[in-house]
């Protein structure tokens, strides 16, 4: 339960915080980085690619970036599923 709280609080913050955050668990906790890439499920042939095509940039505004954009994917998917799934009574089983 914890874990799902961090990553609820992970959406709660700005991209420079995030950023931040980032850049923290990098210095600081590089394996708890990997989990949470990992749970969000941020593809990582996109974050290799990102991180080679700006070898000098921010790697914790880029993979906040990422982090940002997968979490808008999956409410859009989490969205799209719940509208599928809205039967009319009178067409359920």
């Amino acid at each position: 339960m914890e874990k799902e709280q961090e990553l609820l609080r992970l959406e709660e913050l700005s991209a420079e915080q995030l950023g931040i955050f980032i850049n923290d668990l990098i210095e600081k906790d590089f394996s708890r980085l990997v989990q949470i890439l990992y749970r969000l499920d941020v593809s990582e042939e996109k974050l290799k690619s990102v991180l080679l095509e700006h070898p000098t940039g921010d790697a914790g505004d880029m993979i906040a970036k990422l982090i940002i954009e997968r979490i808008e994917q999956r409410e859009k998917a989490k969205h799209l599923f719940k509208q599928q799934t809205d039967i009319p009574e009178d067409e359920k089983w």
